[in-house]
């Protein structure tokens, strides 16, 4: 594991979109695990520069996003699907029949997830998996007393996660209660990890992921149990840490 911590949002961005361009410029298909929220807008925006100013080719990249909410039409503006368009698809030159994201109006979830694993599976797994990590330590919608083994599924979110995501919504109530997410023994399938966080809200939850016991109350600290994974953390987000880690 290696944890490097950076100056702010904009630093974190830059870390992870080198990062990234170093896979995608190293494999001619690279297939590359996305999430969505506010934390990996950086990311995004940087990826977006990169592909403008420095001729970055997604032409070939395929995308496996990690979850969507159920209930929601894919050009709902608090959809995924409408998020990953709105943040980096719609700004560069990716194939949008190579972006996949969780249909959340599937008419039948299991068999949905399952297919979303077998696509997976058929594009040689997941080369780059991006993460964020809920205030909970949750990883994808993997809320805390998931399997560390679990695959694809459909869960029901908590109240925490319900209360942080009301941000986005007019009101709590419009937040949906469940959402298809990858599991996280998806998630540690991926190659390689690279798991975002910023704020003091989430300095807890990074120290359990990176320092505490691998248990089911944070799914994060299953990442312990990867041989590749990286963290880039703002200063905010690692005062908690007890051991001296990288800083950039």
């Amino acid at each position: 594991m290696q944890v490097i911590i950076v100056k702010d949002k904009a630093q974190m961005g830059k870390t992870a979109a080198e990062i990234v361009a170093e896979g995608m410029q190293a494999k001619e298909h690279f297939v590359l695990g996305l999430a969505t929220g506010t934390t990996p807008i950086p990311l995004y925006r940087e990826l977006i520069r990169m592909h403008r100013k420095e001729g970055l080719d997604f032409s070939t990249t395929i995308t496996f996003n990690l979850d969507e909410y159920v209930g929601i039409e894919g050009t709902h503006e608090q959809s995924y699907r409408f998020f990953m368009n709105r943040e980096l698809f719609d700004h560069v030159n990716i194939n949008k029949k190579a972006t996949h994201v969780p249909d959340g109006m599937a008419d039948d979830a299991e068999m949905f997830c399952a297919e979303y694993e077998s696509m997976i599976a058929d594009c040689g797994g997941v080369d780059c998996q991006v993460l964020g990590i809920g205030s909970n330590g949750h990883i994808g919608f993997n809320e805390p007393g998931t399997s560390l083994g679990s695959r694809t599924h459909k869960t029901a979110l908590t109240e925490s996660t319900v209360k942080d995501n009301s941000r986005l919504f007019e009101k709590v109530e419009d937040v949906p209660t469940e959402a298809l997410t990858m599991g996280i023994g998806t998630i540690l399938d991926a190659e390689s990890i690279l798991l975002l966080a910023s704020g003091a809200n989430k300095a807890k939850a990074v120290a359990d992921a990176i320092e505490g016991p691998v248990t089911a109350t944070c799914p994060a600290s299953a990442l312990q149990f990867h041989p590749n994974v990286t963290f880039v953390i703002t200063e905010d987000a690692a005062t908690v840490l007890k051991l001296e880690w990288v800083r950039a």
